[in-house]
Formats: C-alpha cells, structure tokens, sequence
C-alpha cells in the first residue's frame, strides 16, 4: 500500500542573536550573509512584531520615542542569514538632522548592497499607505528589489474593518493577494506566514532552512 509523503515542516528560527549595528553608510555588515531588510514608519509596531516573529521579547527594542533609533541593527538567523532592522521613518517631530540623516544612511545599504535579498515594508493597518511609504517604495522599484507589504497591528480592527484594510492595501499598492499580509504582534496572527516568507526569499531550498 502506498503512503503520501508527509508534508514538510515549515521552516522555523531555531536561533537567533543581535550581531551588531552599522550608523553610518560606509560601515560594513558584521559577516556576509544574505539579508532581509525589515522597514516601516516610527511608530508601525516594527519592534513589537520582530520580536514576535523571531520569538524573542527584547532582542529589537521597543521605543517609546517613535523616531529614536538611529542605527541599521543586524539580527542572526540560524547562523544562515540577517533579519535588519531599519530605523523607522517619517516621524514629523524627529530634529530635521535626525530626518535628513535617514536617506542618507538607509539609500546606500538598500541600493548597493548584494546580499540583500528582499525588504518587508510594514504598513499599520489603521492609516494605509502614506505618501512618505510610496517614496520608498519607489526608490525599491528602481532598484528592482522583491517587496512584501506587511499590515501590523490589525487586531486593532474588527472583522470588517480587516477586510477593508486589506482590500485597499492591495488596491493603493497594485499587489497580488499574496504579496499583502496582515498582522498583529500580539495576537501572532499571519507570523508564522511571516517567517516561512523571509525564509523563502534567503533559502532557495526551504528544506536547507530547517
């Protein structure tokens, strides 16, 4: 009698560590290995739903300052690839010095760097795609860099208010359904899609991911 193949397990973070941070665009990253970069406006919920995601509470610090961190901070995957945590941007009351200082810092290691692999844009859910999200967007399309639009904070909305969340965001970025994913860090819902899609976009092979 024939037996199905069992299905394979999703590939998950079996360790992870903080493995330094680069403030200025001609720092280098602590080893070569392939990244994928996390990015978002100050105040998304980035922090909370890394932390998530990796299943670690304090390894990417929640601020209460949106606008603070300043710094591009590199996070070790299962000795195989960097999750990097961007500074946050468009923070109106951040010191002009501290707004200008983001393109300056983020532009080069996003459009000149080879072993990027993919960038993961969080959006909060409540407030959509703002044009300051759109500016970044563009400057990935020119560089022809794989995107994921990831909704945060959507235990935020109820049933219908989900739905239309996510109906616009795929309407305003001109995205397939599966290239839009809400989420929420504290009720984990759609983390663990989360994670098999950073792992697919570093591991050809999923099955080397394990």
């Amino acid at each position: 009698m024939d037996h199905a193949p069992a299905a394979e397990d999703p590939p998950r973070v079996r360790q992870v560590e903080f493995a330094g941070a680069i403030g200025r665009a001609d720092q280098v990253p602590p080893r070569d290995l392939p990244q994928v970069a996390i990015a978002g406006r100050s105040n998304c919920g980035k922090s909370s739903l890394i932390n998530a995601a990796l299943g670690r509470k304090k390894l990417a610090r929640v601020s209460q300052t949106p606008g603070k961190t300043r710094e591009i901070n590199f996070y070790e995957v299962n000795d195989a690839f960097f999750v990097v945590d961007l500074p946050g941007y468009g923070y109106a009351r951040a010191p002009e010095e501290l707004r200008d200082r983001w393109p300056a810092l983020i532009e080069p290691f996003l459009g000149d760097n080879p072993h990027l692999q993919g960038v993961v844009i969080l959006l909060d859910s409540r407030r959509g795609v703002l044009p300051v999200d759109r500016r970044l967007l563009s400057f990935l399309a020119g560089h022809e860099i794989p995107v994921l639009y990831v909704l945060t904070k959507i235990d935020k909305l109820n049933r219908a208010g989900r739905r239309a969340a996510v109906d616009a965001a795929r309407r305003d970025l001109e995205a397939p359904a599966d290239q839009v994913l809400a989420t929420s860090a504290r009720t984990r819902e759609g983390l663990d899609t989360l994670v098999e899609s950073i792992f697919a976009l570093v591991t050809p092979d999923p099955v080397e991911a394990k």
